[in-house]
């Protein structure tokens, strides 16, 4: 197990890959940690808040693992794909129309029926979906 806050950080160029970088979308409702695990998985500091709304852009970071380059999104929090602000409507085009590789839809451990109904759109969508319990 790893003790540092980051992905192996091994430039792809000095392992021989070339591989396509792969997009990781960090979903999920608004306070459930997903900025705290972009600052963790990209070694950068995103300033987090403990009130919902705290992320209103989404912020792109980068991690290598296994020689892999990965292009991290925190996206704003959002309750569904049905956008209902701007925030959600930043969330909502990315995950649909920039087709990331990987969605990781990051659920309040506490409560994760809050997040079932988000959950269960992504799950409809094309690209794979990661569940996360975070505390």
């Amino acid at each position: 197990m790893r003790t540092r806050s980051r992905l192996d950080k091994q430039d792809s160029t000095l392992t021989g890959t070339h591989e396509k970088t792969l997009v990781v979308a960090l979903a999920g409702q608004p306070n459930v940690g997903k900025s705290t695990i972009f600052n963790y998985l990209t070694g950068l500091s995103q300033h987090v808040g403990n009130w919902p709304g705290k992320t209103v852009e989404q912020k792109t970071g980068t991690a290598f693992y296994n020689g892999r380059r990965l292009s991290i999104v925190d996206l704003p929090g959002t309750y569904s794909l049905t956008a209902n602000s701007e925030e959600e409507r930043i969330a909502r085009d990315f995950i649909i129309h920039e087709a990331p590789d990987v969605v990781v839809a990051v659920v309040d451990a506490a409560l994760p029926e809050r997040s079932l109904y988000l959950l269960s759109e992504l799950l409809l969508l094309p690209a794979p979906v990661v569940l996360v319990l975070n505390m």
